[in-house]
């Protein structure tokens, strides 16, 4: 006899679920969508809700804009090129005398290095009022360093340097007048001489910079152009300078000094 056939369900009586029942969520109303955080929780308040509000979210443009610039390559000449073309033809209509020096220099005068860095320009001290102020009329930015042997301006993204000291020696008249006509990349501008632009460049060696490998392929390039008892005089005073100087004789690049080839062959 089945004993539960005739039992009856109080009124009022809730019912209990089966122990191994499971609790569902209500399901979301049609169209609605539901956040989950990247690691499955619940997402913070204020946390973009997708890939668009992820990009137009405040720091977001900068972070890109950095990453980009980090990305670039190590050698994007043409950008480069670009802004030194720029900011020469806006110092040729100043008047004021100046040229270009640093690695664009030794590009422009035939030696195959890579431009990675920035551009400069030497100009006097007492033109650096007018130039700068001509090249803010030309869209070019200035900014003003903590050193006071310069100004930094920013053109086509690349760094502009207008040098008023190289490596401690104040850029003359002089100094400008021997500077080379030469195109670069078909705009014509001063290059600074081969032996200044080699004599700058050994004045800035230093105990805590002392690259040789940058600056053989440029006295290699330029040896048949460069005043080389000139070069001695004006760096005698460095160690290494002579340093420099003595590793080229050692690599045949140079002949050693006069002074020194003579006492060689009065050696018994």
């Amino acid at each position: 006899m089945n004993l539960m056939a005739g039992r009856r369900e109080r009124p009022g009586a809730a019912t209990r679920p089966p122990q191994d029942a499971v609790p569902q969520d209500t399901a979301p109303e049609p169209g609605a969508t539901q956040d989950v955080a990247a690691d499955g929780g619940t997402p913070q308040a204020g946390a973009p809700h997708n890939d668009r509000d992820a990009r137009d979210a405040p720091g977001a443009r900068d972070d890109d804009r950095d990453a980009h610039e980090r990305a670039l390559p190590p050698d994007h000449t043409q950008a480069i090129l670009e802004a030194t073309k720029h900011v020469a033809a806006v110092l040729k209509t100043s008047g004021c005398p100046f040229a270009l020096i640093g690695s664009v220099a030794a590009y422009a005068h035939g030696i195959p290095v890579r431009l990675q860095h920035d551009t400069d320009f030497a100009v006097r001290r007492e033109d650096a009022p007018t130039v700068t102020r001509l090249l803010e009329e030309h869209g070019v930015r200035i900014v003003d360093p903590p050193e006071d042997w310069l100004v930094k301006a920013r053109s086509h993204g690349e760094q502009i340097d207008l040098i008023f000291a190289l490596a401690g020696r104040p850029v003359t008249t002089e100094l400008l007048d021997r500077a080379q006509t030469l195109p670069v990349d078909s705009v014509h501008m001063p290059v600074l001489d081969p032996t200044d632009l080699l004599s700058s460049r050994l004045a800035a060696l230093s105990e805590h910079h002392c690259d040789f490998g940058a600056l053989l392929p440029v006295a290699r390039g330029l040896r048949e152009r460069v005043d080389w008892d000139r070069l001695r005089r004006e760096n005698e005073e460095s160690p290494m300078a002579a340093a420099f100087l003595y590793l080229l004789e050692l690599l045949d690049v140079i002949d050693g000094p006069a002074s020194r080839d003579g006492e060689e062959d009065d050696a018994p």
